[in-house]
C-alpha cells in the first residue's frame, strides 16, 4: 500500500470512528443533506425560464460582490501589514452583528411572511422557519464533525485533523465559514424580491471585507508569506459566488422550497455565528470590544434593510 492509499485509509477509519461516535449527528447530517440535494433536484425538473435564469444571474453577481469584498479585505492585509487583536475581534464582532441581523430582518422574516402566503397558517409557516433552521444547523453541525478544519479558539477539529497541514486545515475552516453566507446571498435573490437580496447581499458583502482581513492575518500565523496569505483568503472567497448558485437553485423547485431555504441559509449563519466566530473574538479577553463591533453591525444591517428594503 503506497501512502495515498495508506492516508486514505487512515481518513476513512477516522471518519467512520467519528460517525459512530455521533450516531445522532450523523443521522441529522445525512438528512439535511438529502433534503438539500432533494430541493435541488425538483429545481433541476422545474420549468426553467427567463425570470429563473434573470434570478441565477443576481445571484451570481451577489456571490461575485462577497468574493470581491473579501477580496478587498485580503488586500488591505498586505497593505496594512499587522494589526492589534483587539481591532480584528472588533471587525469580526462587527462582522457577527451583521450576520445575526441579515438572519433575522433578510431571511427569518421574509420567510415566515413567504410561508404564510402558501400555507395560509401562522403556526404552519412558524413550523415551516423551524424545520429550515433546524436543517441548516444539521447541516453545518455536521460538516464541522465530518470536515478537518482548525480554528484558533478551538485548534484541529475533525476526523484525523492533527495529520493534516495546518494551512489546510485553515482552508477548510474558511471555506465552512463562507459557503452559508454565499447560500444566504442565494436565497435571497431566489424569490424575485430585490428588496430581500439587495440589501442581504450589500450587508455580506460588507462584512466580508472585515472577515477577508482578518482570514489574511490569520492564515499569516501558519508560516505563510503575506503576499500568499492575501492569495489564498481571496481564492476562499470564490465559495461566496458557488454557494450564492446553490442557495437560488434549493429555492426554486417547490413553492415551500422557498421560505425553507431562507430559514436553513439562516440557521447556518446563526451556526456559524455562535459556533465560531463570537467564540473567536472573545478569547483574548476583547469582549467588551468585540460586543461594541457586533452591535454595531447589527445596527448597520438593521438600516441597510430598511433603507435599501
Amino acid at each position: 500500500m503506497d501512502s495515498t492509499q495508506a492516508d486514505y485509509a487512515n481518513f476513512r477509519a477516522a471518519w467512520l470512528a467519528q460517525a459512530q461516535a455521533n450516531p445522532w449527528v450523523t443521522a441529522g447530517f445525512f438528512g439535511a443533506v438529502l433534503a438539500v440535494v432533494y430541493l435541488l433536484i425538483s429545481a433541476v425538473f422545474s420549468a426553467a425560464d427567463a425570470e429563473h435564469t434573470e434570478r441565477l444571474r443576481y445571484a451570481f453577481y451577489a456571490g461575485g460582490a462577497g468574493f470581491v469584498a473579501t477580496g478587498f479585505g485580503a488586500v488591505l492585509a498586505v497593505a496594512l501589514k499587522q494589526i492589534s487583536n483587539r481591532t480584528q475581534d472588533s471587525m469580526l464582532g462587527f462582522a457577527a452583528g451583521m450576520m445575526l441581523a441579515a438572519s433575522s430582518f433578510s431571511l427569518i422574516l421574509p420567510g415566515l411572511d413567504a410561508a404564510k402566503d402558501i400555507t395560509g397558517s401562522s403556526i404552519l409557516s412558524a413550523a415551516t422557519v423551524v424545520l429550515g433552521l433546524g436543517l441548516g444547523t444539521l447541516l453545518m453541525l455536521g460538516l464541522d464533525h465530518f470536515t478537518p478544519h482548525e480554528h484558533e479558539s478551538t485548534g484541529p477539529c475533525g476526523p484525523n485533523a492533527e495529520r493534516i497541514n495546518r494551512v489546510w486545515l485553515f482552508i477548510f475552516a474558511i471555506t465552512l465559514h463562507n459557503l452559508p453566507e454565499g447560500m444566504a446571498m442565494g436565497v435571497g435573490f431566489a424569490g424575485g424580491d430585490l428588496s430581500v437580496g439587495i440589501p442581504l447581499a450589500s450587508a455580506i458583502s460588507i462584512q466580508d471585507i472585515p472577515e477577508g482581513l482578518a482570514v489574511a492575518l490569520a492564515l499569516r500565523t501558519t508560516g505563510l508569506s503575506t503576499l500568499t496569505a492575501a492569495l489564498v483568503a481571496i481564492a476562499t472567497g470564490l465559495m461566496e459566488p458557488i454557494g450564492a448558485l446553490i442557495g437560488v437553485g434549493i429555492s426554486s423547485g417547490y413553492a415551500l422550497a422557498y421560505p425553507i431555504s431562507l430559514s436553513l441559509a439562516a440557521g447556518a449563519m446563526l451556526f456559524v455565528v455562535s459556533h465560531e466566530i463570537i467564540p473567536e473574538t472573545h478569547r483574548n479577553g476583547h469582549q467588551t470590544s468585540a460586543t461594541l463591533g457586533l452591535m454595531g453591525g447589527f445596527a448597520l444591517m438593521m438600516f441597510l434593510d430598511t433603507a435599501l428594503g
